[in-house]
């Protein structure tokens, strides 16, 4: 049989994409060279539109560059192929086109009979609405998806690629942002960490600054105590805080030390957020599957100007480390589960088995091509890990996991 095999990558970036990309080119250099391969240009958009390029034998001799970069050499962009509205409007069909026979078309077009999906849960299982489709009309496609996202919330996928990174490299964005606690006097810092729904990469990162906190060192005759660039708070999606309790701590903090340092997931109290908004009259912009556009409502911003009453704070400096942390290069520990992933996914592919490669929580963590059918989004963080609960009573923070506020 001969393949041509077609690569996107969607939804929003991660540091995983064009490593992955990268792996998967050397993959099919080795195991199948006299395939041609093809990427779609900014993802579903480029199939729906017949936007592609073809790998060239120079980027496929030199493939191994691509590890050294975040971004998607591909490009990326968000689109639902059963939101035939989103479609319609942003002129990726015509009026009265189904979006996902049109993708369809354009794979039998393009006589691509491998595609390989990098992205979350809703590019993925946009690629099973694609493969059911494709079945139904008697085109025989494989489709192996690659499990993306810097919140780590898909189920039942124990590591999704992107968030070691992600994690890393919000933490080192911390490493700088924190020495602004000596610009003023009762200042607090709000840390806006991405993860809509999911805690994991706010609780993640905050664990991995305070380990890179314990190795510098500190001059406590001066303003240089370790205290002032710890972390006092974090707030995640998993919890309904009692936030009488945490200005009443928080004010004690910020009594003693002149500062306080908070580490705030973006969906953390949005549902509040929200219900303010809209009892205030406001409109809430959605996106094409439905989430809130959290950069519109800023959850850092809402949340600092609560806390600058309560706490009489003379300063609130809200930064967000989500661009910064999703547009790296991997690092070491991350690409080792990029290439793994990669050499499963076009193993899987070329024994014609469709889903998403991952370490599946269902089965000991094993590597596995998981069913399209069980793959969804919204996993939570477990509030219940050791490290989690040992780093949240060393800051003196409630456990709400326990209060069940």
């Amino acid at each position: 049989m001969t393949h041509r095999i077609a690569i996107l990558t969607a939804g929003g970036l991660a540091p995983c994409l064009s490593s992955a990309i990268g792996r998967l080119i050397k993959n099919y250099n080795e195991l199948l060279p006299e395939a041609e391969i093809i990427g779609y240009l900014h993802g579903y958009k480029g199939l729906l539109l017949g936007e592609s390029l073809i790998v060239s034998e120079e980027v496929r001799k030199n493939h191994e560059i691509l590890y050294e970069y975040g971004g998607s050499v591909f490009g990326n962009s968000r689109v639902k192929l059963s939101n035939v509205k989103d479609c319609l409007k942003k002129d990726y069909i015509n009026k009265g086109e189904n979006p996902l026979k049109v993708a369809a078309e354009q794979l039998k077009k393009d006589k691509i009979t491998i595609l390989h999906t990098i992205g979350g849960d809703d590019t993925n299982s946009t690629a099973a609405d694609l493969v059911a489709f494709l079945a139904e009309n008697d085109y025989d496609l494989t489709v192996v998806g690659l499990p993306k996202t810097v919140d780590n919330d898909v189920f039942p996928i124990f590591q999704t690629l992107g968030a070691i990174t992600a994690a890393d490299q919000t933490a080192l964005f911390f490493e700088n942002i924190i020495n602004e606690n000596t610009t003023s006097p009762r200042q607090i810092l709000i840390h806006e960490v991405m993860g809509r729904s999911c805690g994991w990469l706010t609780a993640a990162s905050a664990y991995e600054y305070r380990k890179r906190l314990n190795s510098k060192r500190f001059l406590p005759e001066i303003l240089l105590t370790k205290d002032r660039w710890d972390i006092d708070a974090v707030y995640i999606p998993e919890w309904h805080y009692d936030f009488d309790d945490e200005i009443e701590r928080l004010n004690k903090i910020m009594d003693k030390k002149d500062c306080v340092n908070i580490f705030l997931s973006e969906g953390a109290g949005v549902e509040r957020i929200v219900a303010e908004l809209e009892a205030s009259g406001e409109t809430v912009n959605r996106d094409a599957f439905g989430h809130v556009r959290l950069d519109e409502i800023n959850p850092g911003q809402w949340f600092g100007e609560k806390f600058r009453k309560e706490l009489n704070a003379e300063k609130v400096l809200v930064q967000k480390s989500g661009y910064f942390a999703r547009s790296s290069a991997p690092v070491f520990k991350d690409l080792e589960l990029i290439f793994q992933s990669a050499d499963h996914a076009v193993k899987f592919a070329l024994n014609g088995s469709s889903g998403v490669v991952g370490l599946d929580d269902d089965y000991d963590n094993e590597m596995r091509c998981i069913e399209f059918e069980r793959i969804r989004g919204g996993k939570p963080f477990d509030t219940k890990q050791k490290w989690f609960i040992d780093m949240l009573s060393d800051i003196g923070q409630k456990n709400y996991d326990i209060y069940k506020v």
